[in-house]
């Protein structure tokens, strides 16, 4: 089992009496008065702000963290549980309504939304056989979280979450093999910020980010928070200057993408809610007017691996990370003025 190591301080910015854990502590009182910041050196956390493993709670990754107000908590850290890497396959089913009523669907992959995937309106239950996970109040991986470890939840309700929706879930991977670290300056100069998944905003660790180095791995990086605007793919190496990618603005956040092994497949439709012409695919395509007589592409179904779309053919242009799901429309994703015309698979060569 991978160990963690969290280093909790008594002020902000790191500051007055410290104390030191490597697993679960269900009660930070009887060594700090008060945890206003928190520095992760290995592993990963689930830091909560009330005791016992309570109220809200936020998940932690190797990094620091100066400020909780800056991380959504209603107070201070007051417990912590630290979350073992799981290297096996991922399955949970998720349930409608309590005690595992109502639909049922089960899943081994991240869902942004399981309104747009399940048709589901709500999720009340859920059993996890298999790894960890986050469960998020709102799709796309927003809003407060709730850590899953393997085991049957029959009522959140009974948990505590009596007013809240949980509409997206995630998987906690092994990312240990993967890092990106940012800069706030050009060249790699400035202050820093490392880390080995996604960040949904580098702002509250760093004013600006306008270069970055990939040790490892496959990122994403995009120009807005929460994994919006540009987007540009980076694989290991040096990026010393954003406007050299083709970014409209500096680094805002950035997404780990999963090396995936298998085969590839998906289907692309000639128009929104996969309509018109349709052409399935399992290899690169340099351009879909050649080789389908296809004009434009305005959905998609990604079956298995991870894809990029680009706007011109022979992978030219702006680009759009896929990742397995269905992409009813792309106009509604914030893409109404552009067209896809060219998809390439994101192999196993990072």
């Amino acid at each position: 089992m991978t160990m963690g190591k969290i280093t909790f301080y008594e002020d902000r910015n790191f500051q007055g009496r410290s104390y030191e854990t490597s697993g679960d502590c269900a009660d930070f009182s009887p060594y700090l008065s008060r945890c206003h910041s928190c520095r992760v050196e290995s592993g990963c956390f689930m830091v909560y702000d009330r005791p016992s493993y309570m109220g809200n709670q936020y998940f932690v990754r190797r990094g620091e963290y100066p400020d909780y107000t800056r991380m959504g908590m209603s107070d201070c850290f007051k417990s912590c549980r630290m979350i073992p890497m799981h290297r096996g396959q991922f399955r949970m089913r998720i349930y409608e309504r309590e005690q595992f009523g109502g639909q049922m669907n089960e899943m081994m992959d991240d869902c942004d939304s399981i309104r747009d995937r399940y048709r589901m309106s709500d999720c009340q239950s859920c059993n996890v056989m298999d790894g960890h996970w986050l469960m998020y109040e709102q799709p796309h991986y927003r809003g407060r979280m709730m850590y899953m470890r393997p085991g049957e939840y029959r009522s959140f309700r009974d948990m505590g979450y009596s007013n809240m929706r949980w509409m997206s879930m995630r998987r906690i991977m092994d990312t240990s093999a993967v890092s990106d670290l940012v800069w706030s300056d050009w060249n790699f100069q400035g202050r820093s910020q490392e880390t080995s998944g996604d960040c949904a905003d580098f702002s509250p660790y760093l004013s600006h980010c306008n270069s970055c180095r990939l040790e490892s791995g496959c990122f994403m990086v995009y120009d807005r928070p929460n994994y919006m605007g540009n987007q540009y793919f980076v694989r290991r190496g040096e990026y010393p200057d954003y406007t050299r990618m083709g970014m409209s603005d500096c680094f805002r956040s950035c997404r780990m993408i999963p090396m995936h092994r298998g085969q590839f497949r998906m289907r692309i439709y000639e128009r929104e809610q996969f309509g018109g012409q349709m052409y399935e695919m399992m290899d690169d395509c340099d351009s879909i007017t050649d080789r389908y007589r296809m004009s434009d592409c305005q959905s998609c179904h990604m079956m298995d691996g991870h894809w990029l779309m680009y706007e011109q053919p022979h992978y030219r242009g702006r680009m759009m990370y896929m990742r397995p799901g269905e992409y009813r429309s792309f106009r509604d994703m914030g893409y109404s003025n552009m067209r896809w015309m060219s998809m390439r698979r994101i192999m196993d060569t990072c």
